[in-house]
């Protein structure tokens, strides 16, 4: 994750600030592309967020998964409104920091909601999360962890 979003910090949804390296190593992480004024993105969020629930909240031992909101929201108010329906333990980038912007370029991000998962390095793993989920559910996270190479004794 040094590549994509080192030296960067990160608040969780339920307002904690965090180091990015600290939190991310040696975890799958899916960048999600999303906004509160997006009707698309309202109705994935809840699916997204069951997915999450199941796999790390509620598993044994929790996936080594690490889902960030980057928002493409237009203000810092929607932004907050909307990750208000988001798990505590979900990351984000704040509103004013400008990397938003550029990682909604570098990943060619042109509608939302769009989830970019991604290994530890960064590299890409599939830019079609939301559709893999959608199709898959749970199943689909094995394909991302055995892709990343995170060891981890998981079975989804």
């Amino acid at each position: 994750m040094v590549d994509v979003l080192g030296g960067r910090l990160l608040v969780t949804c339920g307002g904690a600030w965090v180091e990015a390296e600290a939190v991310l190593q040696n975890k799958v992480v899916a960048l999600y592309f999303a906004a509160a004024g997006c009707s698309p993105s309202r109705d994935f969020t809840p699916l997204l967020c069951d997915f999450y629930r199941e796999l790390v909240e509620q598993a044994r031992p929790p996936a080594p998964l690490a889902v960030v909101f980057v928002s493409v929201d237009a203000s810092a108010q929607g932004m907050q409104e909307f990750m208000r329906q988001l798990p505590d333990t979900w990351l984000s980038l704040p509103f004013h920091d400008p990397y938003r912007h550029e990682l909604r370029t570098r990943y060619h991000i042109s509608a939302t909601p769009r989830l970019v998962i991604l290994k530890p390095s960064g590299e890409v793993i599939t830019d079609k999360g939301r559709k893999q989920i959608r199709e898959r559910g749970r199943a689909c996270f094995q394909n991302w962890v055995e892709a990343a190479e995170v060891f981890q004794n998981f079975s989804g």
